[in-house]
């Protein structure tokens, strides 16, 4: 039996606030390590207070961020290294893993082994977002990964551009992100030609999104009945420095266009699922990810996607197989393949049944928890 120390800025849960990959690659995690008799601890930073609960087999410690003014970050980790050391002290955990973003544990001495897990540094969706890194955070993430004692990365592209990135030439296993396939299952498939597309995730530039309004807008030229549903958090532009990416969304669509656009908002993950299994075609035009659980949320619903063609993709969907990878910049050929889609049932079906087929075989949450349990098994 493993006794893991999940180290997390997020997490989901209605405590929380908003969570986002991190958070549901660990949950996804954490109910596999659980179901195999492991036992699981989220430490969760950045909270309104100290508290420890429990829930669903999970102890919970809540960390509150210490205010010192320039010296926040320093005493803040040396809180969690505290908690961290008393924890193994007790025989609570045997290890600790840790996102690399923002490289929270570059000034945490653990006294039990520490696994850094690769979902993507600042540094490196600042790079494909092509905007600048702070230096802080790029210190603290190249710290962080040269002291830990073992490294996994949930895609080969994300680790090869990371050590490019910081110059490094470190070591690193390669398992996935997992998807709940018993939760996220759908045996209805259409028959008839559909209208129906669906994007889920934050709506942020990073993701595509001020791409998508344009790729819309060719889509209605050829199928004046499709509707747009978008499900996620609206978050500021920071090139831009507008406060609302959905705002600057609605001024690209066309008049027309946007009559046939629904906005939700953040919903929970019942109301996300009923979304896509009325979809036809789910869209995912992302410029910087690591390895999307989104995307393998659609595919385990056997969903048709067509998303963007960029580094981790083909680690995901093999194209014209599972779905059809394009450049999000390349508006004309994204819609295409969208009104392909649309257009031919017996395609999306052959999607549908492909995706799902790759989702059981490669990212179900049972072959993706023993992975891990094999990788941790080997730090102990």
């Amino acid at each position: 039996m493993i006794k893991i120390a999940f180290l997390t800025p997020e997490y989901p849960h209605t405590k929380f606030g908003p969570s986002g990959g991190i958070g549901t690659s660990i949950k996804n995690l954490a109910s596999g390590l659980i179901s195999a008799e492991n036992k699981v601890v989220i430490v969760i930073y950045g909270q309104k207070q100290d508290e420890v609960f429990e829930e669903n087999g999970i102890v919970f410690y809540c960390v509150k961020n210490i205010k010192i003014k320039g010296l926040s970050w320093y005493f803040t980790r040396k809180k969690i290294e505290n908690l961290i050391n008393t924890l193994y002290s007790e025989k609570k955990i045997d290890l600790v893993e840790a996102p690399d973003w923002t490289g929270i544990t570059s000034f945490i001495q653990p006294k039990c082994p520490i696994v850094i897990r690769q979902h993507g540094t600042d540094t490196y969706f600042c790079h494909l977002d092509r905007r600048n890194v702070r230096y802080f955070n790029r210190f603290h993430e190249k710290r962080a990964l040269k002291k830990a004692d073992a490294v996994i990365s949930v895609s080969q592209f994300t680790g090869n551009l990371t050590n490019i990135l910081f110059e490094l030439d470190i070591e690193f296993t390669v398992i996935p992100n997992s998807v709940d396939t018993d939760f996220f299952k759908d045996f209805k498939i259409d028959a008839t030609n559909g209208s129906e597309i669906l994007y889920f995730g934050s709506l942020i530039r990073k993701k595509g999104l001020l791409e998508l309004p344009y790729i819309f807008n060719k889509v209605i030229e050829h199928c004046p009945d499709a509707k747009l549903t978008l499900i996620g958090q609206d978050v500021p532009d920071v090139i831009s420095v507008n406060s609302s990416t959905w705002k600057m969304m609605q001024e690209t669509f066309t008049e027309k266009t946007l009559e046939s656009v629904i906005y939700l908002g953040s919903v929970n993950y019942d109301v996300i699922k009923e979304h896509i299994l009325k979809a036809d075609v789910c869209v995912f035009p992302s410029f910087a990810e690591a390895l999307p659980v989104s995307w393998l949320e659609a595919m385990a619903m056997k969903k048709a996607i067509v998303a963007s063609n960029i580094g981790w993709a083909s680690e995901i969907i093999e194209d014209g197989t599972e779905g059809f990878l394009v450049d999000p910049k390349s508006h004309e050929q994204y819609a295409n393949k969208i009104v392909e889609l649309l257009e031919y049932p017996g395609l999306r079906k052959q999607f549908g049944e492909k995706a799902r087929e790759k989702v059981a075989n490669k990212f179900a949450v049972k072959n993706v928890t023993q992975s891990n349990i094999d990788f941790y098994n080997h730090y102990l």
